[in-house]
C-alpha cells in the first residue's frame, strides 16, 4: 500500500478507539509527536494519556498501562515489535508510527513508517502530522510542530533544508500563517537569539577558518566590514534583526574567507524556519532552537513540560523550560570540554571516550556531535557512558557527518550489527545512532564496530584501508 492508505488507515485505527494511550520518545522529535497526536485527538473529543520513555525496553514497558486504551507509539516501535508481543499486545490494540528500519515479529502490527515508502529524510513528527491531517484537514496548524520535530531530528542537514514530504508540511504552515521561510539564509544555529559574533563562532557546518570557534575572530571579522552589530541601545543585534544589506554582505566575505582557504561553499547557505507567532529573540522563534528547548527538557527527565510548551503554555511551563535549556547547554559545555581536555582513542575508522558516571547518559550523543567536529572530523565519534540505574548496560552513542555518510557509513545499521554481536541492541539513523551493550562487552565491542566501519569505508572505495 502507498503512503496515503496507511495514513488513512491510522487515522481510522485512532478514530474509532475509546481512547488511546500515546507512548512516545523523550528527544525532541518524540515530545513534538506526542503533542501532535494530543491535540488532533483532544479535538476529537477522544480521551488521550500519555507516556514518554528514554528508550522501549522490557523495564520501560511497565509504564504501558495494560487497559483497553489503544497502544499508540510514536517516534518508537518498530525496532521493538518482539517486545511488544511478549508484552502481550495484540494487533488490534497497537499503532506505531515511526520512522527507524523495522524490525517485525509474527504480530503484524499496524504500522505508518516513511522508510516503506522509501522516505529518508522525514522524522516521526511528520508522519504524526500526516495522520493528524488524515483525522481533520484542518489541523494544518500543528504542521509548526512537525517542522520542529523534522529539524530537530536532523532531517533538514544533510540538504541543509527539509525536503520531500517533510517539505510540503511546510508549504502546510505557511499557507496556514505561523511559519515563515527564509531562503537562503547562513546556515548557523542562533540566529535568532545569539549576537551574530557568537552564532558565527559557534558555526562548524561550513567550518571557517579564523571565526569557527572564536568568538573574537568572529568579531574582528565583522568589524572590518562595518556591518551594523548594535541597536541604539547599545546591546548585540542577532542574525535576525540585521539589516537586509548587511546580511548579504557578511555572506559574501564569509564565501570568500571559505574559498580562500580551499574549502567548499555549499553548506553556507540554508533554508531556515521562523515562527512568526513567536516573540522575537527566543528559542521558540526558530525551528532549530525550539527543537533544541524541547530537548533540554527530555535530556532532562521533563517532556511534559516541553509538551505543554508545545501546546502554547508560555507561562510556568516556559520559565521552567528556559531554565532546563539554561542548565543544559551548560553542562555540555561541559562535558565537550572534558571530551577535548581529556583526548579520545583512535583506532582506524573510529575515535571514542568512555565518560563513565560523569554526565547523564541522556545528553553524551550532544556532546560526541560537538566533539566532532573539533577532532578528527573523518573518523564517527562515539561517547560510551555508565547508565547510573542500570550499572550493568553501557550506552552508546555515535555521531559522523555527511562526508563520512558519502562514503558509505551508516551508524545505524553498524550499531545495530555490532551491539547484537554482544548480547546488546542499538539502532537509530545514519548519521547519528546509539546502543545498549552489556557493561562487560565494552572492549569486544569496540573492537567489532572498528571492523564494521572499516568494511562500510572499503565497499565505498575499496583502496580505503
Amino acid at each position: 500500500m502507498g503512503l496515503d492508505n496507511d495514513l488513512r488507515r491510522a487515522a481510522e485505527i485512532i478514530c474509532d478507539a475509546e481512547s488511546v494511550t500515546i507512548v512516545s520518545h523523550i528527544d525532541a522529535d518524540g515530545i513534538s509527536t506526542e503533542s501532535i497526536l494530543a491535540q488532533a485527538l483532544s479535538r476529537e473529543a477522544i480521551p488521550v494519556t500519555s507516556v514518554f520513555v528514554r528508550q522501549l525496553e522490557p523495564m520501560a514497558m511497565r509504564h504501558v498501562p495494560k487497559d483497553g486504551s489503544l497502544k499508540l507509539f510514536t517516534d518508537l516501535g518498530a525496532g521493538q515489535q518482539g517486545l511488544l508481543e511478549e508484552h502481550g499486545l495484540s494487533a488490534d490494540e497497537v499503532l506505531i508510527l515511526d520512522h527507524h528500519v523495522s524490525q517485525p515479529g509474527e504480530t503484524a502490527y499496524p504500522q505508518v513508517n516513511s522508510l516503506d515508502h522509501g522516505i529518508t529524510r522525514m522524522s516521526a513528527a511528520g508522519i504524526a502530522y500526516l495522520v493528524a491531517r488524515a483525522i481533520d484537514s484542518t489541523n494544518t496548524d500543528l504542521a509548526k510542530l512537525a517542522v520542529v520535530g523534522n529539524v530537530g531530528d536532523m532531517m533538514a542537514r544533510e540538504h541543509c533544508g527539509l525536503v520531500g514530504p517533510a517539505r510540503e508540511i511546510v508549504s502546510d504552515g505557511v499557507e496556514y500563517g505561523n511559519i515563515v521561510v527564509q531562503k537562503p539564509d547562513l546556515n548557523c544555529y542562533g540566529t535568532s537569539t545569539r549576537p551574530v559574533h557568537t552564532c558565527l563562532a559557534y558555526c562548524d557546518d561550513p567550518y571557517i577558518d579564523g571565526i569557527s570557534n572564536s568568538t573574537s575572530g568572529a568579531l574582528r571579522f565583522l568589524e572590518r566590514l562595518g556591518v551594523t552589530l548594535k541597536n541604539s541601545r547599545g546591546g548585540w543585534l542577532v542574525w535576525e534583526e540585521l539589516p537586509f544589506d548587511d546580511r548579504r554582505t557578511i555572506i559574501s566575505a564569509l564565501a570568500q574567507q571559505l574559498i580562500a582557504h580551499g574549502r567548499e561553499t555549499d553548506r553556507l547557505l540554508a533554508e531556515t524556519y521562523i515562527f512568526p507567532d513567536e516573540p522575537e529573540r527566543t528559542p521558540l522563534r526558530n525551528a532549530s532552537e525550539y527543537a533544541t528547548l524541547l530537548n533540554a527538557c527530555g535530556r532532562w527527565a521533563k517532556p511534559g513540560i516541553g509538551g505543554s510548551i508545545c501546546r502554547g503554555d508560555r507561562g510556568d511551563a516556559y520559565r521552567d523550560a528556559e531554565y532546563m535549556l539554561a542548565h543544559h547547554r551548560s553542562v555540555i559545555r561541559d562535558l565537550l570540554q572534558y571530551i577535548l581536555d581529556t583526548g579520545v582513542t583512535e583506532l582506524s575508522h573510529l575515535q571514542y571516550i568512555h565518560t563513565k558516571d560523569r554526565f547523564p547518559d541522556t545528553i553524551v550523543g550532544i556532546g560526541a556531535g560537538m566533539a566532532l567536529s573539533k577532532l578528527n572530523w573523518r573518523k564517527p565519534m562515539m561517547v560510551l557512558s555508565a547508565m547510573v540505574d542500570e550499572p550493568e548496560v553501557t550506552k552508546v552513542s555515535m555521531r559522523t557527518n555527511e562526508w563520512a555518510l558519502g562514503r558509505g557509513v551508516d551508524l545505524q545499521e553498524a550499531l545495530a550489527e555490532a551491539s547484537a554481536a554482544v548480547g546488546g541492541a542499538g539502532g537509530g539513523h545514519r548519521i547519528a545512532a546509539g546502543a545498549f551493550i552489556p557493561h562487560d562487552t565494552e572492549e569486544e565491542f569496540i573492537d567489532g564496530l572498528n571492523r564494521i566501519l572499516k568494511r562500510q569505508f572499503a565497499q565505498a572505495d575499496p583502496d580505503n584501508s
